[in-house]
């Protein structure tokens, strides 16, 4: 792929392949852009990708991103290339753009292609295997049925499943919670309380105190710069609504937090990539309505799980959830094999709402 004329067909496969698909939503164009650029998005500090489109008579017929992740292969110690962006119109065009990827992660030493990764873990990621009947929330991928039997006739194998879930919101939370969490508040010291967004920044830092220690023993995991924290707080911060977004503290101390983001999928579905010129008045006007959420993020620092801090977020974001009028929350993705997450997320009435798949393939 040459040039920024190329880099536009990279961007619009997508808004071509989906036409007439009345569940996919459209991303915006600018966000693309700059997940795609160097000095744009912060992955580009540590990893490097480069874009592949087919062409079958001249028309283009799929697109590919390559990726290495030196954070990946310090973290797990094994040289890894990411397939993701991944978009075709055949078997054809499927193979050909992997065979491209492993030819390209070969190239830079990889031993191992794995995708769909759009980046990272820490990025859009999976291929839907399950769940094709609705739309997918914000920041959770979409394709058709079919995708999964091609690149599995590419010789991928699955090498994770990641699921989703969906919970009505009750007007409290299971019992069990509730008397965890009452006990829970009665620890020396701790405080519960939504986020401050007059001090942002500040509160942002907290967020990173949790982050990556919380999160570091799940499979894949990949640790998030403070560059990638505040890129990705930056475009998240517009759709935050404070209540929503709860620390749990004890003498100061930043152990626990959770962030439920509204689905603003709802609102980007209505403006088909764009934000000028009536793109953004559409989605302003659409942002206050909404009553359905994602749960990003729940994590509890290791030495502070198991001491019901886990629980007393969940009972202080169905509290408010109750208080914004929300209906649905989908909570996730989780490791298929996290037992101890999803049989907290059945508690609650979740119900599994999709699976995607990640896959692997050795390079020789």
């Amino acid at each position: 792929m040459q040039g920024a004329a190329d880099l536009r067909r990279f961007i619009e496969v997508p808004y071509t392949r989906y036409r007439n698909d009345p569940r996919w939503v459209p991303p915006l164009r600018s966000d693309e852009h700059a997940r795609l650029t160097p000095g744009k998005n912060p992955f580009f500090e540590h990893g490097t990708a480069a874009c592949f489109l087919a062409r079958e008579g001249g028309e283009v017929v799929g697109r590919v991103a390559a990726s290495i992740d030196r954070n990946h292969d310090l973290t797990h110690g094994e040289r890894q290339a990411a397939f993701g962006f991944f978009e075709a119109t055949s078997v054809v065009a499927a193979a050909a753009l992997l065979e491209r990827a492993a030819a390209w992660g070969k190239e830079q030493g990889a031993e191992v292609l794995r995708g769909p990764l759009s980046f990272t873990t820490n990025d859009e990621c999976g291929l839907l295997i399950e769940g094709f009947d609705r739309r997918p929330a914000i920041m959770m991928p979409h394709n058709p049925p079919e995708y999964a039997g091609w690149v599995e006739a590419s010789g991928f194998v699955k090498a994770k499943d990641l699921y989703s879930f969906r919970a009505p919101i009750p007007r409290e939370s299971p019992a069990t919670f509730r008397r965890i969490a009452a006990s829970t508040r009665r620890l020396p010291g701790l405080v519960a309380r939504p986020i401050d967004m007059r001090h942002f920044d500040e509160e942002l830092g907290r967020v990173k105190s949790v982050y990556n220690e919380a999160w570091e023993r799940n499979w894949g995991f990949v640790p998030m710069t403070d560059a990638e924290i505040d890129h990705m707080a930056k475009q998240l911060r517009p759709a935050i609504v404070s209540e929503l977004v709860r620390f749990v503290e004890v003498d100061g101390m930043t152990v626990g937090f959770g962030l439920i983001i509204p689905d603003i999928n709802l609102a980007l579905s209505k403006i088909d990539g764009r934000l000028f010129p009536f793109g953004i008045v559409r989605l302003l006007w659409n942002l206050p309505r909404i009553r359905e959420g994602r749960l990003m993020a729940l994590g509890v620092r290791s030495d502070w799980q198991r001491k019901g801090i886990a629980p007393l977020l969940v009972e202080e974001l169905v509290q408010a959830l109750n208080g914004r009028r929300y209906t649905d929350v989908e909570i996730g993705w989780t490791l298929e094999d996290n037992d101890a997450v999803n049989n907290l997320i059945t508690g609650i009435g979740g119900v599994r709402a999709g699976v995607y798949r990640i896959y692997e393939r050795r390079i020789p």
